[in-house]
């Protein structure tokens, strides 16, 4: 299984729509992308705070969708592919880091 990390970093300055991405783009993206069989399941967590009490997360939000494979997650992400990057925007000004994981450990 692998885990498609999809982290927006936090800035002083950066914009994130926390609502807007609970209730409006997740809800696409999982009705998008949980159509295909390869998909395991997602997960999304809002930054809290950085490691010295008082500052600020690195990320504003992380979002992690699990798949069978890369291959299984870009079959899926590709064709709406458009539609889900262009709806960013909407909820964020920041450009999205995004990294592919083997999953080792998963309970």
């Amino acid at each position: 299984m692998i885990s498609v990390s999809i982290l927006y970093p936090k800035t002083e300055a950066s914009r994130f729509d926390v609502a807007y991405y609970v209730e409006t783009h997740m809800p696409l993206a999982i009705s998008l992308l949980g159509a295909h069989p390869g998909f395991k399941g997602v997960s999304v967590e809002r930054g809290l705070g950085g490691t010295t009490r008082g500052t600020a997360p690195t990320y504003a939000a992380i979002c992690r969708f699990q798949f069978n494979s890369i291959e299984d997650f870009l079959a899926a992400f590709t064709p709406h592919a458009a539609v889900l990057q262009g709806d960013i925007p909407r909820f964020t000004d920041v450009e999205p880091v995004i990294q592919f994981n083997d999953v080792l450990i998963s309970r």
